[in-house]
């Protein structure tokens, strides 16, 4: 199956090359794949005329006799030749396709901005920011609660692993099963998921491209470490036709790994940028027509979730430039962090639209019975990150932490003090 619709790129190639451009991407890859189309048409043509005419000389041998029967075997010798060439010669056509295909990261929605990171759109702030007199950042906060330990995590493993103990642990369970139970009142399905996947997993959902050097892997077995439980929960109906009635939609509870490579240097304090963590992630299939209030809809979830924790944050429109290789639009939630003085991510929600359900074979049957490409979105409801704005915004002067109320139930406590000794 092709990796992206062929029909936009004979119709209305532009619309392709717009979308790279507001990517800040080069539109080359676009004529590349146009290239490709027309020449694996023409060889898939070329086939397809042989093998008629091959067929054609079978029925005139079996007419046939003597010389003429002879002369007919000949030529069938020679054309079977042929037809295997051209066979052949369509095979790489087709391949070259897919790679050329492979090159072009999904069309961005028309509401998305261009440029880069500086030039997404906050579209609003929720909640008062704290400046706290005595402001402690989340890791000196987290080691006098005894809830963080990177120096054991970087002995055990090395840089960029740690351990949640104590009330760390408990705090980072509350907020998933938290998470699993705003999902689950909500219509989701939990889901705990492979941790591990195939090639043609990672591939279909994009995340064995521009960001392939992100990704765990394990030649020996030619497995996959997941970055987000979105990858399994994509390939969950790979090669399906499912019922797209309503909107079907799953919560994933994974741990994730990430190599973060090209980040050394940048937030190597504490857990805001580490190789391990764990995450609750929606993920949905839809039709197309209801992707965009889907992606609404999952967007409104992570707020719910962030209003439990009682966390300020703003809701950004995420610009062309910064978008992942999936995703048609992305919505991000930043959460404010108090020793920063700035907002950092804490939830994202992307609008993957046909892309992902394309590569991996989703489809749905429409009112007539034909299948049709299922749209595919997804959105962080909890991550271990968020520890990092709950320790922030809810301290004391004393250095203890307010636990949300939210969460009191999974810790029993509403205050975590700092540890004796």
């Amino acid at each position: 199956m092709p990796v992206i619709d062929l029909r936009i790129l004979r119709e209305d190639p532009d619309q392709i090359r717009h979308s790279q451009e507001v990517r800040g991407e080069s539109s080359a890859v676009v004529d590349n794949l146009a290239a490709a189309d027309t020449a694996h048409r023409n060889a898939l043509q070329q086939f397809e005329a042989l093998r008629a005419e091959q067929k054609q000389l079978g029925k005139q041998v079996s007419r046939a006799s003597g010389d003429e029967k002879q002369e007919l075997l000949t030529r069938t010798k020679a054309l079977s030749n042929d037809v295997k060439a051209a066979d052949a010669t369509a095979n790489e056509a087709s391949e070259a396709l897919t790679a050329a295909a492979q090159k072009i990261p999904n069309i961005v929605d028309p509401a998305v901005k261009p440029g880069g990171e500086d030039d997404s759109t906050v579209l609003r702030h929720v909640g008062d920011r704290v400046y706290p007199e005595k402001c402690r950042d989340h890791l000196e906060l987290g080691e006098k609660l005894g809830m963080i330990d990177m120096e054991r995590g970087a002995k055990t493993s090395g840089s960029r692993f740690h351990f949640l103990t104590g009330d760390g642990a408990l705090l980072e369970l509350g907020m998933l099963q938290l998470a699993i139970q705003h999902a689950t009142k909500n219509g989701f399905t939990p889901m705990i998921t492979p941790v591990l996947v195939r090639p043609q997993s990672m591939q279909g959902t994009g995340f064995l491209g521009e960001h392939a050097d992100e990704v765990y892997h394990i030649p020996s077995d030619d497995l996959y470490l997941v970055g987000t439980s979105e990858v399994p929960l994509a390939a969950y109906h790979s090669d399906e036709i499912i019922d797209l009635t309503q909107p079907r939609r799953y919560a994933g509870w994974s741990t994730c790994f990430r190599r973060e490579a090209g980040s050394y240097g940048k937030d190597t304090r504490g857990i805001i940028r580490v190789h391990q963590f764990d995450k609750v992630e929606m993920f949905s299939y839809c039709r197309p027509e209801d992707a965009a209030d889907e992606h609404e809809r999952l967007l409104a979830f992570e707020e719910e979730m962030l209003a439990k924790i009682e966390v300020p944050y703003r809701v950004v429109d995420i610009a062309g430039g910064d978008l992942g290789t999936s995703a048609a639009r992305k919505f991000d939630c930043e959460g404010w962090i108090p020793s920063q003085g700035t907002y950092r991510e804490l939830t994202s929600t992307s609008n993957c639209t046909t892309f992902q359900a394309r590569r991996l074979g989703v489809r749905y049957r429409d009112e007539n019975g034909k299948a049709q490409i299922a749209a595919t979105l997804n959105g962080t409801l909890a991550t271990t990150r968020w520890i990092v704005a709950i320790l922030e915004n809810h301290q004391q002067p004393d250095g203890s932490v307010k636990v949300p109320e939210a969460l009191q139930p999974f810790l029993g406590k509403e205050l975590i003090e700092p540890v004796k000794g």
